[in-house]
């Protein structure tokens, strides 16, 4: 194997850029994506960059299979005696068991390979609980346990886990067994006769096959009678797979199979299989067959998997661009809108055009600024809904916007929350926008001699008239200059305006933000798919380097 430091330096980083990666929208193939960064990491965590570092380390053989293919009881065999518990109970093994030799124990009692699993042990002749190792108590599950077992009786430089069931019904079962498995130098892959052509079990051969893994299938609990048949059309469908090079070991059906015995099987039935491990284990030339080219294997379908994935990531930034777009362009949209609508006096419309036809007979001026501001509220609100309304219609139709799509998604993401908080927003900026203009009334007519200074009030509520009213309130501005003369007139319109910009803009810009928070609290970004190929490319160079 290629040891240098450089590999594994290289290795390392290209592990972390595959941890950066986030595939957090639901398009189509990212589930996919999301199993080959598990599964990535898995490896590279587990196995790949542990044995670059200590390539003297014991090979480690993990058992794995379906439910009821007699995983427990085969390592039980191979080892000489009970390390992991077998049954009739199914699934029996929930925690994972790893045997080594006493010798081999430090390999093993650290985090080297599977950190993420914390390690227990007991006591030398301390026959195993199940249930007091798998349960921290009622339903409490314990799944982050790898329980380390030594054994004399096994040779020294081979170590066996004995995984969960790949089928296991419990979720978290399955996922465990798939990690073990990115974690052994060989695989020891364990059907029956009743099942050697179930689906789940193929999947992982065929993955194996596309890893170039060092792989041994075990045909279980044959009945005598039609031994020779069943492995016939077993060796068949591997050969029609491309495994045909596979080695095969058959067991037969045994009285120790069934279970609730002494959970081992007669050496003679394991010696061939057994055998075949030790050689692995103590033949330089084998050992290094086995290791090397499962190493070499995870590595060249780097090449493979990496730009996968990095298409993935890219699929994911388009696609938070393109709902990103859709909210800006919707936003910018209605903003500009609404600009016009005001230049064409939509606010002076229902209550506030009543309130300024009668001022100043039949309203005062404090009646005519809160019709009006009222109205400019209203006027944002529909605004805001309409924008809403597009990103609405737009999201339901791209499969990427998933979640987000409705306004409660967006309130457990942090987004714009129910139409009572945008109301109250919107009315908050618009009686803001109100004071200040109140307070530059006032400050103009103080200007004025006192003698003949208008009201602040009516100052203000002619101002909002002429910057709301559009050409429905020419006559605000007229009346306006009379009062404070033209150039205070003109002046407070140019601030005011100013200001009714400002508050348009902090509304519309401060909803279109509250949108697009779920997304970009997602981080998708454009750097992973670039750092993913560069990682790869740089870890190409040292392979051709050595």
């Amino acid at each position: 194997m290629d040891v240098r430091p450089q590999l594994i330096d290289a290795l390392s980083a290209l592990r972390d850029r595959v941890a950066a990666v986030r595939l957090p929208l639901p398009l189509p193939g990212a589930p996919r994506a999301r199993q080959t960064r598990t599964e990535l990491l898995a490896q590279l965590d587990d196995y790949l960059v542990p044995r670059l570092k200590d390539p003297e380390a014991p090979l480690l053989a993990v058992i794995g299979g379906s439910t009821g293919a007699g995983k427990s009881t085969l390592v039980n065999s191979l080892v000489g005696c009970r390390v992991s518990e077998a049954g009739v109970l199914r699934p029996t093994t929930r925690t994972p068991v790893l045997v080594c030799h006493p010798d081999d124990h430090h390999w093993f009692a650290g985090v080297r390979v599977l950190p993420q699993l914390t390690r227990v042990w007991l006591p030398p002749g301390q026959v195993p609980d199940p249930d007091g190792l798998d349960h921290l108590g009622d339903g409490d599950r314990d799944d982050t346990v790898l329980r380390v077992e030594t054994a004399a009786t096994l040779p020294r430089g081979l170590a066996l886990l004995d995984a969960p069931d790949i089928d296991s019904l419990v979720v978290r079962n399955r996922v465990l067994a798939a990690e073990l498995i990115c974690a052994a130098d060989v695989w020891v892959m364990v059907t029956t006769a009743s099942r050697y052509a179930d689906a789940v079990p193929w999947h992982l051969l065929r993955t194996a096959k596309e890893y170039d893994a060092s792989l041994v299938t075990v045909l279980d609990r044959v009945p005598h009678q039609v031994i020779a048949e069943v492995s016939r059309q077993y060796a068949a469908l591997l050969t029609r797979a491309g495994l045909g090079d596979v080695p095969r070991f058959t067991i037969p059906e045994l009285p120790e199979s069934a279970g609730g015995g002494s959970g081992l099987l007669p050496t003679t039935a394991v010696a061939p299989l057994r055998a075949w491990l030790t050689h692995r284990a103590h033949d330089p030339a084998a050992r290094q067959q086995a290791v090397g080219r499962t190493a070499s294997g995870v590595i060249d379908s780097l090449n493979v998997r990496m730009p996968e994935l990095a298409g993935a990531v890219a699929a994911q930034y388009a696609a938070a661009v393109r709902l990103t777009g859709v909210v800006e362009e919707a936003y910018g949209k209605e903003l500009a809108r609404v600009r016009r609508r005001l230049r064409d006096g939509a606010v002076l419309a229902g209550g506030a055009r009543t309130r300024w036809r009668g001022y100043p007979l039949y309203s005062t001026a404090g009646e005519l600024l809160d019709a009006l501001v009222e109205s400019l509220a209203a006027l944002l609100q529909c605004t805001v809904a309409a924008s809403d309304e597009q990103i609405r219609t737009t999201w339901q139709r791209d499969p990427a916007a998933g979640d987000f799509r409705f306004e409660d998604a967006g309130r457990e993401a942090g987004g714009w929350g129910p139409a009572e908080d945008i109301q109250g927003r919107i009315g908050m900026a618009v009686r803001r926008w109100r004071r200040v203009l109140e307070e530059l009334a006032e400050e103009e007519a103080r200007l004025l001699d006192r003698s003949a200074a208008p009201d602040a009030e009516t100052v203000a509520a002619l101002l909002a008239a002429a910057l709301l009213g559009g050409r429905r309130a020419r006559g605000a501005g007229e009346q306006l200059a009379e009062r404070i003369g033209a150039q205070g007139a003109l002046r407070l319109r140019d601030k005011g305006g100013a200001l009714l910009t400002d508050c348009l803009d902090r509304v519309l810009h401060g909803e279109r933000d509250r949108r697009l928070a779920p997304l970009d609290a997602l981080d998708v970004a454009p750097e992973p798919q670039a750092e993913l190929i560069a990682a790869l490319s740089v870890l190409q160079k040292e392979r051709w380097q050595r």
